[in-house]
């Protein structure tokens, strides 16, 4: 393991926390101005949403590759080359005469905007152990969960001020940034002694092992759901603010701000729980809170009218709970296959970005027509991911 002093490993933070962020920003800054691209590409409300789904589709297709091609190359080359070809289809998206192109270049938005991510928790893993390694990722966490709160503001005031395109150019702008600063300030995590060959068989046969284990299918499931629970709120934002509560495109930071500030505090709390409670207790506290927020809100919805705070402060509580209890899932994924950790975590990723682009495409549109739905709904995920976690328990009980 790498020896990092304190500022170093800040700056590292930093780092993987803005790469990470490149794909809420993908999604939320735009969410402002949807109506108002597709109104401008001559696209209805439900073909305008095609270009959150196509992205979260090749968002979650290239996962799959991000890791193992890191496992393959290196990390530090994966992330200069996704990060300036996201800022070159990004002033794309900006140019784009029609919907038929602009779905085009979010696709490789998409096959880009997931490699901070993955790479990002494999560089983690390389460097960190123990306490450490949950302590840096629940940092990370933490900074990079800023971007959802403040993309949509961003968005709406950057639509309010200079139209739908300037979003995308500030998209670019991100995405070139990103490219100068992992170019001066990404190190090499992973030597060429620990780097495994890219063979598509031996990839194949890696996937095939990894996605076999039982351990792995439960917590994978288990994060997926839980992120589910929330993410249906995500693609449904412009009908849930705007129609139910009957706020404004510039007012998103409403839904995002609480949300994203029990995102921040469950890693937090992660962070400090790292070292002093076991991993089982810290899991089955997140759930705890978990499940007090789906009832409060599914409880709220079906008896009273939609209302800001009501609606949305369960958001918060249960955002706390989800982010207190992936850091500690996520590592322990990772620690089930040492020697394959971008390939696990590409895996991982897949399989939640997946479940999110089903979630954007087909479940959204079909419960945001009312608040009960949309709770009802998070708690389904809710359970899902519980009984995921009870899985993996019972065939490990001494699992995490």
């Amino acid at each position: 393991m790498s020896v990092f002093t304190p500022r170093r490993q800040l700056g590292l933070a930093l780092l993987l926390a803005a790469l990470s962020a490149i794909g809420p920003f993908s999604i939320d800054t735009f969410l402002p101005a949807m109506r108002a691209i597709g109104a401008s590409l001559g696209a209805s409300p439900v073909a305008i949403q095609q270009a959150l789904t196509v992205y979260l589709f090749c968002y979650a297709l290239m996962m799959l590759w991000h890791g193992s091609i890191s496992d393959a190359i290196g990390r530090r080359p994966v992330v200069l080359a996704t990060t300036l070809l996201f800022g070159l289809a990004s002033v794309g998206c900006a140019l784009a005469p029609n919907l038929e192109t602009l779905l085009a270049l979010r696709a490789v938005q998409g096959l880009c905007g997931g490699a901070g991510l993955i790479v990002g928790r494999a560089v983690i893993r390389d460097c960190f152990d123990g306490a450490a390694a949950q302590r840096m990722m629940s940092q990370v966490t933490m900074l990079f969960s800023l971007a959802p709160a403040i993309a949509p503001v961003v968005g709406g005031w950057l639509f309010g001020a200079f139209g739908w395109h300037s979003i995308f150019v500030f998209m670019a702008l991100v995405g070139f940034v990103l490219f100068a600063l992992s170019w001066f300030g990404l190190p090499e995590t992973h030597p060429h002694g620990r780097r495994q060959p890219l063979a598509w068989r031996q990839l194949l046969a890696n996937y095939k092992r990894v996605g076999q284990t039982p351990a792995f299918f439960f917590l994978a499931a288990a994060v997926s759901c839980n992120f589910a629970g929330f993410f249906v709120y995500i693609p449904s934002a412009p009908v849930f603010l705007m129609q139910h509560l009957h706020l404004g495109p510039g007012q998103f930071l409403y839904m995002f701000g609480p949300a994203v500030s029990g995102i921040m505090l469950g890693a937090w709390l992660s962070g400090r729980m790292a070292g002093r409670r076991g991993a089982r207790e810290t899991v089955t506290i997140g759930y705890g809170l978990m499940l007090t927020a789906m009832l409060a809100n599914v409880g709220y919805n079906l008896f009273f009218p939609p209302s800001l705070l009501p609606c949305v402060l369960p958001l918060m509580l249960y955002t706390t709970g989800m982010s207190l209890v992936a850091p500690t899932i996520t590592l322990n994924l990772m620690d089930q296959f040492p020697e394959l950790r971008g390939t696990v975590s590409s895996l991982q990723g897949f399989s939640q970005t997946m479940l999110g682009s089903l979630v954007a495409g087909v479940i959204s549109p079909l419960v945001w027509g009312s608040p009960l739905t949309l709770a009802l709904t998070m708690g389904g995920f809710l359970l899902l991911g519980g009984a995921a976690l009870f899985g993996y328990r019972r065939h490990m009980p001494k699992g995490k």
